[in-house]
Order: structure tokens, then sequence, then C-alpha cells
């Protein structure tokens, strides 16, 4: 379990710099430049901003409780079900629980804010 935790946090960099890299690349790379004439292309985000937005979530979440970022990781990023998160922090499923919708709710005030 511990090995699972652990490659939770690691897939949740290799996502965060892939997304730093495609936005690298998509700023000055060798693509050719194309000037859309929509304003609906403009206004969605690219995924790599989005990534990049929960990425300073969860570390801002870090700072006022690390579990809960730990908790997102495993689940989120690792795929992990809440019996095995729980075995891997000693943790009661219920706790685990807990943990997600209040790591869910500061997430989504942390994205709209």
């Amino acid at each position: 379990m511990h090995f699972l935790s652990y490659a939770a946090t690691v897939m949740r960099s290799i996502v965060v710099d892939a997304a730093r890299s495609a936005l690298a690349q998509r700023r000055g790379g060798d693509a050719e430049h194309v000037t859309l004439g929509t304003d609906v292309a403009e206004a969605a985000p690219a995924p790599e901003h989005e990534i990049l937005d929960v990425h300073a979530a969860l570390e801002e979440i870090a700072k006022l409780d690390a579990r809960l970022v730990r908790v997102v990781e495993m689940r989120y990023f690792g795929g992990m079900k809440d019996d095995d998160i729980a075995q891997a922090l000693g943790l009661t499923d219920r706790t685990v629980r807990r943990d997600w919708e209040k790591a869910r709710l500061l997430l989504s005030k942390a994205l709209r804010g």
C-alpha cells in the first residue's frame, strides 16, 4: 500500500510536469501559430492550465492539512479506493470519506475563487 501511495504522489508530479511542458511548447515551440477567429476557443481553459490550477490549489490545501492532499493524490492520481487509502494512511474508511469531501469542497472553493 505504501508503494501505491508513493506512486500516486509521483503520478501527480508527472502530470504537472507534462502540463508545464505542454504550456511551454505552446508559447514558443516549433508549432505554427494560428489565430482563431472565435471567442469560444479563447474562453475555454486549456487542460494544462486546469492541471496547474489544481496543483496550486493542492499546494494551498497542504498548508492547512497535508493529509487531505494525500487522500486526493491517492484517490485521483493513484486510482486507489477508500479502503486502500485508509489502510495506507492508518485511518478508517469513514475518515477517508470525510477527508475526501472536505478536500473536494476546498478544491472547489479554490478553483472558483
